[in-house]
């Protein structure tokens, strides 16, 4: 079993929770799978109902007049009597639109505890009358992060310590096991991190079995995708197919006159939303100055757009491609999947993601909130991924007060001023601090009774 880390929420969940837990996510990232093993991991009484392999469900619950009555229908399907205290498990509640908004009428009614998972349900829930604020945990789930991956294929502990330490004090990282990891990310570039596409790898090494469970994946997608647009006359699959070409230009920012001749973003902004809020692609945003809060120079109609997994896009690729990753072949630019693999990471540690771009200072790739400090970070594909004159042109300005930045390539660590240089593999380090005391009391001597 692929052990995911989202697995340690939903088992505290299991323990001490009281309220609703909602789990979701793109399509295949594993939700069904973790949840349904966590249920067994802890040994409690569950019963597991899909409102997509049991359609009946969905006429039970618009019929139903109240919680007692659902759930006395609830029982019936489920042909045996529903034992008090058991976990209710509904998979694929976006196929009912509403059942979120009732959530918090079961979760009153206390005679069971609830888990939901579903998937677009950004997609589907934008509109919803009313949320059950302090009813129900939301948990999302995305694709194996490059940590997971790393642990998936079994990689020691101390290890990963050792590289870890090395991240934090600046130290290079022993030549074979650099090597060897460099190895590793480039074949996370290929695999990705979609939980049936890593089983496949694991099961089998083969890469063409790997590739296509990836094609069924995009398919699932595409079906989405024309659903939706015949529905609402958006255009998903044109954007979605651009996705590849346009993270292959030098300049990466997405080019609508690309999707069509004359093509504004306010025509297109709703077709953006969908592919972001089903969790199929992941937005960089432009910010006009480095500076904190980075939310307040945004500008939401220059942007970067990336997939959710590195894996379907290595997939669109040619098979020369894949191999020539996987050989360190000088001669293919994976600048755009060091890109991908960056903006999967920061994004599923809760990073707001930008990107800053200026005529005279040049582009910074991403620029994040680190720990209350604003870092830019330059991605590196290539051997001469020390020269970067945007980030020296910005790290030269004081009224910007920017303290370092992160580089990140295939070399080995290595520091020069502000500049820290990392290997690309190091990316799975790099989050935000927890604080450490997040009580305060506020001192009202004198101001009351």
């Amino acid at each position: 079993m692929i052990k995911r880390y989202i697995q340690s929420e939903i088992e505290r969940w299991i323990q001490d929770g009281n309220n609703a837990l909602l789990v979701t996510g793109a399509r295949q990232v594993g939700k069904t799978y973790v949840i349904r093993n966590c249920l067994k991991n802890q040994n409690v009484n569950y019963m597991e109902f899909n409102f997509i392999e049991q359609p009946e469900l969905v006429q039970l619950f618009k019929n139903s007049t109240d919680t007692k009555d659902f759930l006395m229908r609830l029982s019936l399907v489920a042909n045996k009597p529903l034992s008090k205290g058991m976990i209710i498990f509904f998979d694929e509640i976006q196929e009912v639109k509403d059942f979120i908004t009732k959530i918090k009428f079961l979760v009153d009614d206390g005679t069971y505890k609830y888990v939901l998972s579903g998937s677009l349900l950004g997609v589907e829930l934008n509109g919803l009358k009313s949320a059950p604020v302090g009813y129900m945990q939301i948990l999302d789930m995305y694709p194996l992060a490059f940590y997971e991956f790393v642990d998936a294929l079994g990689i020691q502990k101390n290890i990963i310590d050792i590289l870890e330490e090395c991240y934090i004090e600046r130290k290079k990282v022993d030549e074979f096991i650099h090597k060897k990891m460099l190895d590793i990310f480039n074949l996370y570039l290929i695999v990705g991190g979609m939980p049936q596409a890593v089983s496949t790898y694991l099961e089998t090494n083969d890469l063409n079995r790997v590739s296509q469970v990836q094609q069924d994946i995009t398919r699932l997608y595409r079906f989405d995708f024309s659903k939706y647009e015949e529905r609402y006359k958006l255009k998903l699959k044109e954007i979605y197919d651009a996705l590849p070409g346009q993270l292959d230009e030098k300049n990466k920012r997405f080019q609508l006159n690309k999707v069509g001749k004359g093509m504004s973003f306010n025509k297109v902004e709703n077709d953006f939303l969908w592919l972001k809020d089903a969790g199929v692609v992941i937005p960089v945003y432009n910010v006009s100055e480095p500076k904190l809060p980075l939310m307040i120079s945004e500008n939401r109609n220059l942007f970067k757009l990336f997939m959710s997994d590195v894996g379907l896009l290595t997939n669109m690729y040619s098979n020369y491609v894949k191999m020539a990753i996987l050989n360190h072949e000088s001669s293919t630019n994976n600048g755009a999947l060091f890109e991908n693999v960056v903006a999967q990471e920061l994004n599923s540690k809760g990073f707001s993601l930008y990107y800053y771009n200026s005529k005279k200072m040049g582009e910074l790739d991403f620029v994040v909130e680190l720990d209350g400090e604003i870092l830019p970070l330059e991605i590196k594909s290539g051997k001469d991924y020390k020269r970067h004159s945007a980030l020296n042109n910005v790290l030269s300005l004081e009224n910007y007060n920017i303290k370092k930045a992160l580089v990140f390539s295939q070399g080995n660590v290595e520091v020069k001023d502000k500049r820290i240089y990392l290997p690309i593999y190091m990316i799975m380090f790099l989050k935000n601090r927890k604080l450490n005391n997040s009580v305060y009391k506020i001192d009202l001597k004198g101001l009351c009774d």
